[in-house]
């Protein structure tokens, strides 16, 4: 537990000093990516005041609400498969993995099924990285405009991925990237959407990515320690 303790002591710690040096001073949400962990050590993190858990997976997902039932608040922040949008749509705080047209309209159907508005974030392949989902930059305006049409989905913000890379400057080109495109599409001035979330950064880079302007952050081996990646 103390570990925990001093990992979450320091995690926030930084987290207001970024926010401090940030462009626009923002509040910043932290979302504990709880990928592989157990369940004690997420109560102990629960306990010292984290609510908002996300998993990479549906089925992990799944398996956290069971144990933790409405005491936490749950996020999809990993690639969803349409097939799988039935167990978490109506469950999650956010889908932040919305990228592509027949995901959103299974979304939209099962809202309109359920008559709830699902709220989700547009993720952006800010990078273009071949391995990573997300809407291209340049192809971002027209996906937005698309999902307008979809009455059972809100659009609550983006969120990115950068690289996993050394180069500072780079990093920051990318978070200011996403910050220009949030900023655009939320003075466009849609009724239906709402940029209140711009979700990046992560363990290796939430200091960079909080002072560029995110206002949520997926934090994972900061707050827990190394994962077991055998059990991925």
């Amino acid at each position: 537990m103390s570990t925990i303790g001093d990992n979450v002591k320091e995690v926030l710690h930084k987290v207001e000093k970024a926010r401090k040096r940030s462009i626009n001073g923002e509040e910043v949400t932290i979302i504990a990516v709880t990928k592989t962990h157990d369940n004690q050590v997420i109560q102990d993190v629960k306990d010292l005041g984290f609510t908002s858990i996300g998993e990479n997976k549906v089925q992990e997902l799944v398996k956290r609400m069971e144990v933790f039932e409405d005491s936490l608040e749950y996020h999809m922040i990993g690639r969803l498969q349409s097939n799988k949008v039935k167990y978490i749509y109506d469950k999650v705080a956010l889908i932040h993995s919305l990228d592509r047209h027949s995901l959103a309209k299974e979304i939209d159907k099962r809202g309109r099924n359920s008559e709830i508005t699902v709220p989700c974030l547009i993720q952006v392949n800010v990078s273009k990285e071949k391995t990573k989902g997300g809407v291209f930059p340049e192809d971002l305006e027209s996906f937005v405009e698309e999902c307008l049409k979809y009455k059972n989905i809100r659009i609550m913000g983006l969120m990115t991925m950068a690289p996993h890379i050394d180069d500072e400057k780079k990093l920051r080109s990318y978070f200011q990237k996403m910050y220009k495109m949030r900023e655009i599409i939320a003075k466009k001035g849609y009724n239906e959407l709402d940029m209140k979330y711009l979700s990046m950064g992560m363990s290796n880079d939430y200091e960079i990515a909080i002072e560029e302007g995110a206002n949520m952050v997926r934090i994972g081996s900061s707050l827990f320690g190394k994962r077991d990646y055998s059990k991925l």
